[in-house]
């Protein structure tokens, strides 16, 4: 299973609280060693009455790192600036995630379970800038179907990050996830993508699941780097980290090298949307399918209920019972892969789906229209 991860604690020990006697004994016999050679040596040497220093030419030296502009350094410089930490608390306790600057007029982009139980109940939601600076965030809207949020602060001229085009994304390229694991504002881990169009299912609960056709990373992505940005190898944003895969077991709640992150290209457009009207759209089918299908394929509800009067689905002749099985001439083995696979498109796009009934197969095009928020 996808578990988000932005709530989880941990106690970090400090470096002086750590003991470990045996290396500090080492450092002082060579330190002791190295004091004793060195007072050996003088003493010889002014035993004969030499100088110590004749004939030589003392020269102070200094060394400077120098960091290329797409060094992960360099990277890091300039993106740090534009990623937030944000803090939620609630009458039922509190959580830590992280967002970036989408617009430069105070505009956050997070995931939607970084400030659901805020936007759910009363509670405050406070937002960390990196230079230490601390705002109150007030939301200005959020979808739950792509696990995104809009947050705004009294802010202006912040550094908005710049986009990429996550379409263009290869396996293998280099990326750079930011923001603040277990509560540790500005922290860079550095991974791979490691694979694309994943079907994720994420969210705080399963009246609120988030169907997300993810980028995968083995950049360490732990809780609290929720809503955080993935940038590639000259800094742009590319995705929106959301999810990492768990074990299943309760003791592990860090990274595993399977992080995931929403493909940048549908964040903007949702971001857009929720930033002009509060709200955003998805496109649909107009079927519901039978996530409890075992099957090969994403089987279509066997109920009254199943197909949408008047949809796509029924305009193009769909039933209950029908097992889709192809979309847009990708195989569909799962209901979640379809879902995934639907949202990555738009509203108005036509597309091309078979369905097997009763054993045959039947091809249909038909139009995505918007889902009802």
């Amino acid at each position: 299973m996808i578990f988000p991860r932005n709530k989880a604690v941990e106690t970090v020990r400090p470096w002086w609280e750590t003991n470990i006697p045996a290396k500090s004994s080492r450092s002082k016999i060579f330190v002791t060693a190295l004091l004793a050679s060195c007072l050996g040596g003088f003493l010889g040497v002014t035993a004969t009455g030499g100088s110590l220093f004749s004939g030589a030419n003392i020269v102070n030296s200094s060394s400077t790192i120098e960091r290329a502009p797409d060094s992960v350094a360099g990277i890091a410089q300039r993106v740090l600036p534009s990623v937030v930490s944000i803090d939620t608390r609630t009458a039922n306790g509190g959580g830590t995630g992280s967002g970036f600057v989408f617009d430069s007029n105070g505009y956050i982009l997070t995931n939607n379970h970084v400030i659901a139980d805020v936007a759910d109940g009363n509670g405050t939601l406070r937002v960390t800038l990196n230079n230490g600076d601390v705002y109150d965030g007030t939301i200005v809207g959020r979808d739950s179907s792509y696990d995104l949020a809009i947050v705004k602060i009294s802010a202006t001229n912040l550094p908005a990050l710049q986009f990429g085009d996550s379409d263009k994304v290869a396996v293998g390229d280099s990326v750079i996830a930011i923001g603040s694991p277990l509560g540790l504002s500005g922290t860079v881990t550095l991974g791979i993508i490691s694979a694309k169009d994943r079907p994720v299912t994420a969210g705080q609960s399963a009246s609120e699941s988030s169907f997300i056709n993810a980028l995968q990373t083995d950049a360490a992505i732990n809780p609290g780097n929720s809503g955080g940005p993935l940038v590639d190898a000259t800094g742009a944003v590319i995705g929106v980290n959301s999810a990492i895969a768990s074990l299943g077991s309760t003791s592990q709640t860090g990274s595993i090298g399977l992080g995931f992150a929403i493909p940048i290209n549908q964040a903007r457009k949702t971001a857009d949307q929720l930033i002009k009207s509060g709200k955003a759209t998805y496109p649909v089918l107009g079927v519901s399918l039978d996530m409890n299908f075992t099957g090969i394929g994403a089987q279509v509800a066997n109920s009254s209920s199943a197909i949408l009067a008047g949809g796509p689905a029924a305009k193009a002749g769909l039933k209950a019972g029908d097992v889709i099985i192809n979309f847009e001439g990708k195989v569909i083995n799962t209901a979640a892969e379809l879902i995934v696979d639907i949202r990555a498109k738009n509203v108005g796009d036509k597309v091309t789906l078979i369905y097997y009934r009763n054993s045959k197969e039947v091809t249909v095009t038909l139009t995505l229209v918007a889902g009802k928020n």
